[in-house]
């Protein structure tokens, strides 16, 4: 689903991913592991299209297209979601407002119908129904004055609602406590554990991992894949750090 090779990303002029290379096939959940500045954000909005994050060598096929030659608009269109460390707060347009545009302007690109008025407020009571999230919520300004939980559950409801084919979540589980751990996890296991879907979950914990347990573990250094793994690789690094796997 998602074949990434021998690539490279620039910030300005410092290099951060240094012949990357990663294979997350269809029906999996793959995590990537890694100390501090090893590159794991740098991937996701690389793969997202992200602004200055400037690809200097390598490829990404995303289900037979070159996922590096579209914009991101066509990325997301295409089935790619990206979920963010830290989500923004949009103030002055309402989460429905939000939620609607996006879901209509994927749906137009690929050629759909648009969603009606009603149908889309079912589906989106539907979504926030499953994350524990209050319906209310949906009317207030996209994260504005919403915890860090609230936002993360917002988050997951954005991810139901869009139904993507590929998912790459940036730290979910920071910030999170006990129940909205939980609440994510499942939601994420609800979403996307399907046999034509894939995610890749970039975590510096094993306990996002207690409830979406991954087919493969992979840990990144200095721009590289060093070391991957089954879920046992997590739990090793829980227990002894990255000082060992990356040396």
């Amino acid at each position: 689903m998602l074949k990434i090779e021998n690539l490279h990303v620039a910030t300005g002029d410092k290099p951060i991913l240094k012949g990357l290379d990663l294979t997350v096939p269809a029906g999996e959940v793959h995590a990537i592991m890694g100390p501090n500045g090893a590159g794991k954000s740098t991937l996701a909005y690389a793969l997202g299209g992200r602004p200055g994050y400037d690809v200097t060598g390598g490829s990404a096929d995303f289900g037979g297209k070159d996922l590096l030659d579209m914009e991101p608009h066509e990325r997301a269109a295409a089935g790619l979601f990206l979920g963010f460390q830290y989500p923004v707060e949009i103030p002055g347009v309402s989460m429905l407002q939000f939620l609607r545009e996006s879901l209509n302007a994927q749906r137009r690109e690929r050629g759909e119908e648009e969603l009606s008025g009603a149908e889309f407020i079912k589906l989106a009571k539907e979504q926030s129904s499953a994350l524990g999230l209050p319906a209310d919520m949906l009317k207030r300004p996209v994260n504005v004055g919403f915890s860090g939980g609230e936002k993360k559950r917002a988050e997951m409801v954005q991810m139901g609602i869009m139904q993507p084919k590929f998912a790459i979540l940036d730290e979910t589980d920071s910030g999170l406590d006990i129940d909205a751990l939980k609440a994510v996890g499942e939601g994420i296991n609800r979403i996307m554990r399907a046999p034509d879907k894939g995610v890749l979950l970039i975590t510096h914990y094993q306990r996002l991992l207690d409830y979406v347990q991954p087919d493969r573990v992979h840990v990144l250094s200095a721009g590289r894949i060093v070391k991957s793994g089954g879920p046992d690789l997590a739990l090793q690094l829980e227990r002894e750090g990255y000082a060992e796997v990356v040396a």
